[in-house]
């Protein structure tokens, strides 16, 4: 062994007698320990854990819970900017972060907040102030925000005060700098639930005052009475007491002021004189006086006109003032101790000491007194004290000559009390001590009896277990399947264990010394774990080996060392926010808590489980054989290397999301297989384990298995009842972080009882010896580990996932301003998956009385235990993960998933969400069934995912169901999926049944729609058929062949049969074709048109089309470019449409070989009568003479035919005005159009040959048959 100094590595130093409140003025006194081999610190006493201490991070969930006021006299600005004390060093760290001295206020008259956590920062210029109740009653709103009071000047850490008025739901703040302001601050519930009840500042909440007695006298500890009464101890001993003013009068004094002094004033006056003065002591550049107050206290005793200031003084004693007349009532040695005067030197207290007394009311008119003395030692004393109205006291040692020493927690150490609580217990006083040594602390309990008060200070104490270990840090390697950067980002961000502010300081620091650190740099835009790799990423560089390869091993290790160095220097950033400040006791709820300087730990009782790993070097005798099974697996899986503990984990992640139909005794065999631990066990191994246990584990025994199972097991139903109380925001945290505790605890423990049943049921192999399985069903013990470890691998997961949730602030405030609502929806607060998604679960029960510390060990293990009576419902969890928009974390619940059917249809929602659209269809079609069936009592609790429309499609038939799957993939644009679920929905469809016909139709619209979107138009026009209703077929119709005509899917559209549908399928295609004017360009609804028509063998229909194209394309031009295609000058678009409708025209009989064109109205005002007439009756009536004519040289007796075609032509003519067909038309036959095309040859070669015409107008059809005079140009 060797003697080592523990703070040589810190950077500064606490002395054994430095209060809670200081951490500067104190000379360094070097602590030394004993140091063994191990590395580990000696410690010579051994106390019972009995609690335990969940430490809270103290870093709001959200920057925006954070307001900050300035106080007077820079009130009138309301709310300020977020202060820019820089953390990239050290300094500025412990400045901005860091709090010089905090505790814990509980309000006596109103209860919603009751309990206010206050902290001083930034150099002692910010009083930071939150609720800090743990449950709240149901219809009470939360308290999340977090006040920092800024001040223009420092304040006194020791002149800080709060008070409860009786007639104002209120808290009085009181403070006092350093430059003698007395401020009064007055902070109602709402600023601390509404951010805009801050808005216009503080205002007349706050007062100052300038109190005239601070100015010969220097105020050293403010003591309250009540809201309306102060007292300020002074440097020369006396006291300052303040009455508030209340006539009204704003320009008044808000306070009256008495001195009282020790002395009298001629004692006062002669120590302003020189070489009069009594004795002082120098603290903080002033001289106080022996007689003056280090440590106050104020109690009423239950009296109702008097109250009584207790104070500590430099010399050692007590005194015990009356509140309303200022005389001393008592004055005594703290330690009853008659004490020579020569030695009084030796026994004066240090003016920073504060925490020496506390008061705990018995009965009216009586309390119990506990004074610490910190001389030598340290020793406690209690007094009872009596007192009535008339202002009379009687003070008496409660152990009369009793040496009340606490023993420190280790002997080698050098510890101080920093502070100490007193509770009233049915068995007597309970003293709870903090002690401390530099940053390190230690918290004991002690029951005391009235009568044998000095025996339990020897052995009656018990102790905290104080949560300081540094976490296990994985080796990377092959054997590691996860990624080296993954590991530490895990660890470092694993929720709850370093503040952002921590991990910021520690990043500047590393980069300063790497010499990359700017102070220009910035990082806007960037996550701190962003920064955290860029920095740590660019410090290695993948190298190559000798042979030339990549050295992938160089490269991890140069990793693996820079992630170290930054994870130590987070470790010894973060062990300054550890250093204890004070301890404090709620009277009310039973619980006590730990004040540091960025944590706050709530202590809580152990549970079983708690008290034999914490004590497994002297557990309790009921618990000896237990302890041994938990001590000898723990010791079996220590000695393994990270490989096989690794591969062990592996192992059984597959045991656990894996379901087996093997035997119990072949699982266990491929789970050894899986692990291969049985390679790295040595003979010195099992000697361990065998000495723990005995000779082939004799006593391992079934009996074992059943107390090391109620361990883990709620010994209560708390969780099951309803709720009295809810847990705030910040019980929930409490809750949270012993959770994580528990998890952990409980895990390493069942996976280790894992480990070693596998190995001790195969290591005996002869059955002579007596194996397990011949003494109890290891197979039983074996699934009940594994089914415990699932749900501990289930919390697990969601104590160190965090989300990102909607703050209910503003919701909550009953906001107004349309801004300020849309900035409070923006708003969100990071908590972890356990209290996102179940925190709401969790409260205190009806029938509960015992105190809060235990109620929380319950709750926690009751969620830890195996068969707990809260359900983690992996479904609904994923349920709100989704509405959260976090299908990712969603995703990792999957292996937890439940196989009902519902759960079913949440892994398919899942998976939806992912766009793993086969996965999902798959997860849906197993859960048809389920979810389509018919039931009576359904629970409708999806947080949000299905709304009422939703819900009813369940259970209520197959098409029903499937008609919601395909909304699912409609929203995500699946639509071959749509499709899919659409036709299983049409195929179970019962004619008759009810809504069947509306279920049908909106099936078939699906189905319609997906398959156009993506082209299937044969199941598009099978969908089509199939619909009845004629105004949705006739727009879905529409739709159809515009997407397949602007798909270019025309041969398709010409194929399908169209079954009834063809005259509109033609009226729709002629439709676009009026209405297109680009022929050229865009899709070629002529040319579709006349396909559609001559595949329909309608010939005349496709020569009209072609010449109502021919026209268009005359329109446009396309006449007049003679440059030809392919070299020729007669090949135009025009000739080529002549030629197309001449074809046209010669597959019909010649008798039928016509068309009737329109006659555009300018075209008709335009014209001229005709000698070759120009309407159509005179056409007709040629048309007659020629078919007579045809007839007569053929000899075909075609008469009656061809009459009956005059016939209606003539009657279509002779239609009455008013009806559709009253634009004129005119007749053109096949000669007609041959004509006209010979014509447009001809004036194709005219213009070839320069040839122009002057006059003339166009035919009747269009043409050229009219006069033409032309000139040849030279």
């Amino acid at each position: 062994m060797k003697l080592v100094p523990i703070n040589s590595a810190l950077q500064s130093s606490r002395t054994a007698t430095q209060p809670a409140t200081k951490r500067d003025n104190t000379p360094e006194i070097v602590d030394w320990s004993l140091e063994t081999s191990h590395g580990g610190k000696m410690t010579s006493r051994n106390f019972e854990i009995l609690y335990k201490e969940a430490r809270l991070n103290l870093e709001p969930a959200s920057p925006s819970s954070v307001i900050q006021l300035r106080v007077a006299p820079q009130s009138a600005y309301g709310r300020s900017s977020s202060s820019r004390t820089s953390t990239d060093d050290e300094k500025g760290y412990r400045s901005k972060s860091l709090a010089t001295a905090s505790s814990i206020y509980y309000r006596k008259h109103h209860t919603s907040p009751r309990a206010f956590l206050w902290r001083v920062l930034e150099n002692g210029t910010v009083l930071s102030i939150r609720a800090a109740d743990v449950c709240k009653q149901q219809q009470v709103v939360d308290a999340p925000l977090i006040l920092n009071l800024r001040f223009p000047s420092t304040i006194h850490n020791s002149c800080i005060g709060f008070a409860d008025p009786k007639d104002t739901d209120a808290l009085c703040v009181f403070v006092v700098d350093q430059s003698n302001q007395l401020y009064s601050i007055t902070l109602r519930p709402d600023l601390f639930r509404k951010k805009t009840a801050s808005d216009g500042g503080l205002g007349d909440a706050c007062r100052v005052y300038s109190p005239p007695g601070f100015g010969f006298k220097h105020p050293h500890r403010l003591a309250v009475v009540n809201s309306d009464q102060l007292i300020v101890t002074m440097h020369d001993g006396g006291i300052l007491k303040f009455d508030r003013n209340k006539t009204h009068d704003v320009h008044g004094s808000p306070w009256k002021e008495t001195i009282y002094n020790v002395a009298g004033w001629g004692q006062s006056l002669r120590g302003l004189v020189p070489f009069q003065r009594n004795p002082t002591v120098r603290y903080e550049k002033i001289n106080m006086e022996l007689t003056a107050a280090v440590s106050t206290a104020v109690a009423t005793m239950g009296l109702d006109n008097t109250a009584f200031l207790f104070t500590i003084c430099l010399d050692h004693r007590m005194r015990v003032w009356d509140v309303r007349t200022g005389q001393i009532l008592y004055t005594g040695d703290i330690l009853n101790a008659n004490r020579d005067v020569q030695e009084g030197s030796s026994w004066n207290i240090n003016p920073s000491q504060s925490n020496l007394i506390r008061i705990l009311d018995t009965a009216k008119g009586e309390c119990l007194v506990a004074t610490f003395s910190p001389v030598g030692n340290g020793e406690f004393k209690f007094w009872k004290v009596k007192a009535n109205d008339q202002g009379s006291i009687h003070v008496a040692d409660y152990f009369a000559d009793a040496q009340l020493i606490p023993p420190s927690p280790s002997s080698m150490d050098i510890w101080s009390m920093a502070d100490f609580a007193v509770t009233k217990q049915p068995e007597g006083p309970e003293l709870w001590a903090l002690w401390k040594n530099n940053t390190s602390y230690r918290v004991h309990r002690l029951q005391l009896h009235p009568r044998n008060g000095s025996a339990v200070f020897n052995d009656g104490w018990k102790t905290v277990y104080i949560e300081n270990s540094v976490p296990v840090v994985e080796a990377s390697g092959p054997w590691n399947s996860v990624d080296s950067t993954e590991k530490w980002l895990d660890l470092i961000f694993f929720p709850g264990r370093f503040s952002k502010a921590t991990l910021e300081t520690a990043l500047a620091v590393y980069e300063k010394g790497l010499g990359t650190y700017k102070e220009t740099t910035s990082r806007v835009g960037k996550s701190i774990a962003e920064s955290i790799c860029s920095v740590l990423g660019s410090t290695a560089a993948l190298g190559k080996t000798s042979a030339g390869s990549a050295d992938y091993e160089q490269f991890r290790g140069t990793s693996e060392t820079q992630w170290m160095r930054f994870w130590r220097l987070l470790l010894e950033l973060d062990k300054q926010r550890g250093e204890a400040l004070s301890l404090v006791y709620d009277l009310e709820e039973g619980m006590v808590w730990t004040a540091c300087a960025d944590l706050l730990a709530a202590v809580r009782q152990c549970s079983d489980m708690d008290r034999v790993y914490h004590n497994l070097s002297s557990p309790e005798k009921k618990d000896e054989d237990v302890a041994a099974l938990v001590s000898a697996g723990l010791t079996f899986v220590e000695g393994f290397n990270d490989s096989t503990t690794q591969l062990s984990r592996a192992a059984l992640r597959a045991e656990l999301f894996q379901e087996s139909s093997l035997p119990d005794s072949e699982r266990m065999q491929l789970f050894l297989d899986r692990a291969g631990f049985w390679s790295a066990v040595g003979d010195d191994d099992i000697a361990q384990v065998t000495e723990i246990l005995g000779q082939n584990y004799r006593t391992v025994t079934s009996r074992l298995y059943e107390d090391l199972f109620d361990l883990v097991t709620a010994t209560s139903e708390a969780n099951s009842q309803e709720l009295r109380e809810q847990f705030t925001g910040f019980g929930r945290k409490v809750i949270v972080r012993s959770v994580q505790d528990t998890v952990e605890l409980h895990w390493q423990i069942l996976f280790s009882q894992l480990i070693l049943l596998v190995h001790m049921e195969f290591d005996i192999e002869n059955e002579d010896e007596s194996p397990l399985h011949s003494r109890f069903d290891v197979g039983s013990i074996y699934r009940r580990l594994i089914a415990a470890l699932r749900r501990l691998e289930h919390l697990r997961w969601m104590v160190k996932t965090e989300l990102n949730i909607p703050a209910r602030v503003a919701v909550s405030s009953g906001i107004s301003s349309p801004q300020l609502a849309k900035r409070g929806q923006e708003e969100t607060h990071t908590v972890t998956a356990l209290e996102g998604l179940t925190g709401h679960l969790y409260g205190l029960p009806e029938n509960n009385d015992e105190p809060l510390f235990s109620a929380i060990t319950d709750l926690v293990l009751d969620l830890c235990a195996p068969g707990s009576t809260t359900v983690l419902q992996t479904s609904l969890l994923q349920r709100g993960l989704l509405k959260h928009d976090r299908p990712d974390l969603a995703l990792e619940l999957t292996p937890f998933a439940d196989q009902d059917p519902f759960s079913i249809y949440v892994q398919g929602r899942v998976f939806l969400a992912h766009k793993d659209y086969d996965t999902a269809a798959y997860y849906f079609r197993r859960a048809a069934i389920g979810l389509s069936i018919t039931m009576k009592h359904m629970e409708r609790h999806s947080s949000g995912l299905l709304d009422d429309t939703e819900w009813n499609l369940f259970n209520s038939g197959l098409p029903n169901y499937y008609s919601h799957i395909v909304t699912l993939f409609e929203r995500q644009k699946a639509y071959s999926y749509v499709m899919e679920f659409s036709r299983l929905a049409l195929q179970f469809v019962q004619t008759g049944a009810q809504d069947s016909a509306n279920i049908k139709t909106e099936m078939l619209s699906r189905l319609f729609t997906a398959s156009t979107a993506i082209s299937h138009f044969e199941e598009a026009h099978s969908a089509l058929l199939q619909m009845q209703d004629e105004a949705l077929q006739k727009s879905y119709l529409r739709k159809l062949v515009e997407k397949m005509c602007e798909t270019g899917q025309n041969r398709q559209l010409i194929s399908l049969p169209f079954s009834g549908l063809q005259p509109k399928v033609d009226d729709i295609l002629l439709e676009k074709c009026k209405a297109t004017r680009d022929v050229l360009n865009g899709v070629p609804y002529h040319q579709i048109l006349y396909a559609w028509r001559i595949s329909h063998n309608d010939y005349r229909g496709g020569a009209a089309i072609l010449l109502d194209r021919l026209q268009k394309l005359r329109q446009a031009g396309e006449g007049d470019k003679i440059n030809g295609i392919n070299g020729d000058a007669l090949d135009t678009q025009v000739t080529r449409q002549y030629l197309l409708l001449i074809n046209a025209l010669n597959c019909v009989p010649p008798e039928e070989a016509y068309i009737l064109e329109d006659i555009s109205p300018q075209e008709k005002s335009n014209s001229a009568p005709r000698s070759n007439g120009d309407d159509l009756d005179a056409q007709l009536e040629d048309l007659s003479k020629k078919l007579d004519a045809e007839n007569a040289v053929n000899g075909t007796g075609e008469d009656e035919e061809d009459a009956a075609l005059l016939a209606k032509m003539k009657s279509f003519l002779s239609r009455p005005a008013g009806t559709e067909a009253t634009t004129p038309r005119r007749l053109l036959t096949l000669a007609d159009i041959r004509k006209n095309y010979q014509l447009e040859l001809d004036r194709i070669v005219a213009i070839q040959n320069n040839q122009f015409a002057i006059t003339g107008d166009g035919g009747e059809d269009g043409g050229y048959e009219g006069e033409v005079d032309m000139m040849d140009i030279a």
